[in-house]
């Protein structure tokens, strides 16, 4: 549904986006993560056909994004960072205007704006201009312009900006609805967010893909060796020498015992399974097993691990902050 391959997008001598190649499979969702100035907002930008690349080529529905900009337009919906809203427009007038520009049959706006306010929860403020709206009504209704249209691709860029945690997790459960109907593109900071509602992540640094998996692909990736915690009641004695000598562990932190036991880190070595045998150790031992789980990292911790081996790469350029916009071409504004 979406086909990225090989694009590059430069101003001047800095690559803003830098040979960025993925693929998102049709009513997928897929989480793009990135830290300020690594170029999300500028992809998102080229696959809307909002800049155009410098290299390589990216399709939405099997159109091409220089090629054929209008049917990828009518088959995606985008909401940027900063909504596009008509401050002297009512929320109801603005959604009209998007209708109409979207070529919805007239019969048929009344009943489609007033689905589309239900979702995004915005009915209340139908009357209210856009310009008195706060800042998460605002992007609820950035939401209800971009579905309005009922496109085959999304493109949201930090969709929950803005909202208090009752709407978060509202527009999170909407968003998650919206997939299998619709190919999504999530852009955001929240990163328990993207391990929630994305099937599939690529996170980007410095305008190039440093990873694309699954959140739990790159959780076994990056970790490595496989850790267990354990808490165990080992009556008083160090069970460092016992766990250490089970086939198969790497090493063995213990913690200061505790009124709940000890807690126990033993890492082992990649694709070896030592539970059974440390279960055994210490039953063994006579010592109480209280809790058993193989650790996981986070997604903040594989995102950190990303970007923090790639800064120190020594990386001689970066891509313009997205926080203050990149440069604009000689031809186009770099406002939004």
């Amino acid at each position: 549904m979406i086909e990225v391959q090989h694009v590059t997008k430069r101003y001047g001598p800095v690559a803003a986006v830098d040979d960025v190649s993925f693929r998102v499979e049709a009513g997928q969702i897929l989480g793009f993560l990135g830290p300020n100035g690594a170029g999300k907002t500028t992809t998102m930008r080229v696959l809307t056909g909002y800049l155009p690349p410098t290299e390589g080529t990216a399709t939405i529905a099997g159109f091409d994004v220089l090629e054929e900009p209008i049917e990828v337009k009518r088959r995606t919906g985008y909401l940027p960072e900063s909504p596009p809203l008509y401050p002297d427009m009512t929320v109801r007038e603005y959604l009209t205007f998007i209708a109409r520009i979207n070529r919805l049959p007239a019969a048929e706006r009344p009943s489609r704006i007033d689905r589309v306010m239900e979702r995004t929860s915005v009915g209340d403020v139908a009357d209210r201009h856009c310009s008195k709206l706060s800042k998460g009504y605002r992007q609820r209704v950035g939401l209800a312009q971009a579905i309005l249209h009922n496109p085959d691709v999304l493109i949201l860029d930090e969709p929950t900006a803005g909202l208090d945690p009752k709407q978060i997790i509202e527009t999170r459960e909407l968003i998650k609805e919206l997939a299998g109907d619709h190919t999504i593109i999530l852009s955001t900071h929240i990163l328990p967010e993207v391990a929630q509602t994305c099937e599939r992540v690529v996170i980007i640094n410095k305008g190039r893909v440093v990873a694309e998996d699954s959140p739990d692909n790159l959780t076994g990736r990056l970790h490595g060796a496989v850790t267990i915690q354990l808490q165990v009641d080992t009556l008083g004695a160090d069970p460092t020498g016992t766990l250490q000598a089970v086939p198969g562990v790497a090493s063995v932190n213990v913690g200061e015992p505790g009124s709940d036991g000890r807690t126990v880190e033993v890492q082992s070595a990649q694709d070896v399974d030592v539970r059974r045998d440390i279960a055994n150790a210490v039953v063994s031992n006579g010592w109480g097993l209280l809790e058993m789980r193989r650790a996981r990292l986070s997604l903040e911790e594989i995102f950190l691990q990303l970007t923090t081996a790639e800064d120190e790469a020594g990386e001689e350029t970066s891509a313009p902050d997205e926080e203050t916009e990149e440069p604009a071409p000689a031809t186009e504004s770099a406002d939004e």
